[in-house]
């Protein structure tokens, strides 16, 4: 255990030093690999779990805030630029919205775990001038939710990484487990939003199919006739 935070310490004195400013900063502006991060430094002893759990969750729900605020005085504008270029894109994003108008509030929490729906539901909810008492409700669930699973992650790999390779002070080894952290995280997330995306489009396809069937219904009926 000595090995592992002596090892942090010695090759990242920088962030060891501004631990919890640079990583509350992180978690505004950037996100993911922050809070996978601080996870692993939590499984160190470097950092207290209770604290970076509540820094994490304001500075993702500042930044749940950053998105809103930028829909609210730009507009959609850029939804449409971001989403609207390609056909594939287009539609997506056109799903979205309609889930949007009709489940708002599961909307701005299941996107929190995709990747760029989550700033597109963020921005279309400002651009529509969503209740702000009720995006903060939202915004602050989701938030939760993803900040614990990315510190659950990171702080598994570290108790991986102690237990395995506590003996072997190399640094190669301390940013190869980090980097599968982040990884599986990356996966997970690709995922997730893989299969909210293809949830939005089900439906559509349903409904062609149905057609087509009852298309050939009324055609082989008709035939009979």
């Amino acid at each position: 255990m000595e090995n592992v935070i002596h090892l942090f310490e010695s090759s990242f004195p920088t962030i060891v030093e501004y631990k919890y400013l640079l990583l509350f900063l992180g978690s505004i502006f950037e996100g993911l690999n922050s809070m996978v991060l601080g996870g692993f430094l939590v499984s160190t002893g470097t950092i207290k779990l209770i604290p970076i759990f509540l820094i994490f969750t304001v500075g993702y729900v500042l930044n749940g805030y950053l998105w809103y605020f930028i829909g609210y005085f730009a507009g959609a504008k850029p939804i449409d630029k971001w989403g609207r270029g390609k056909p594939k894109s287009r539609k997506i994003v056109e799903k979205v919205e309609e889930y949007f108008g009709k489940y708002s509030g599961r909307a701005i929490i299941f996107t929190k775990f995709t990747f760029s729906l989550t700033i597109a539901t963020l921005i279309m909810a400002g651009s529509l001038k969503y209740d702000l008492k009720k995006f903060s409700l939202y915004n602050f669930i989701g938030s939760i939710g993803w900040v614990l699973a990315t510190l659950f992650i990171g702080y598994f790999f570290g108790q991986s990484y102690k237990f395995f390779i506590d003996s072997l002070v190399n640094i190669t080894y301390l940013i190869l487990f980090l980097g599968g952290a982040v990884a599986l995280v990356y996966i997970l997330k690709l995922m997730f939003g893989s299969a909210f995306t293809k949830s939005l489009l089900l439906k559509d396809k349903l409904k062609e199919f149905s057609d087509k069937l009852k298309d050939g219904i009324d055609k082989f009926l008709s035939d009979k006739e």
